[in-house]
């Protein structure tokens, strides 16, 4: 099994750029203490690292 990323909102996107909170929501993030599980590839590790202030990544084998 390929491993996957956890990745949780821990910070608000108020008063943060466009850019970013379009990034949050692409990640299917909808507000602080929200995580999804998305999959390892050079998209999702772009998407998360345009807003990595924002959030806490872990590496989980599914």
């Amino acid at each position: 099994m390929k491993p996957k990323l956890k990745v949780q909102q821990v910070k608000s996107q108020i008063g943060r750029p466009e850019h970013q909170r379009r990034v949050l929501r692409g990640l299917g993030l909808r507000g602080p203490h929200s995580q999804v599980v998305v999959d390892n590839t050079p998209a999702f590790r772009g998407m998360v690292k345009k807003v990595i202030h924002l959030v806490s990544v872990e590496e989980i084998d599914d």
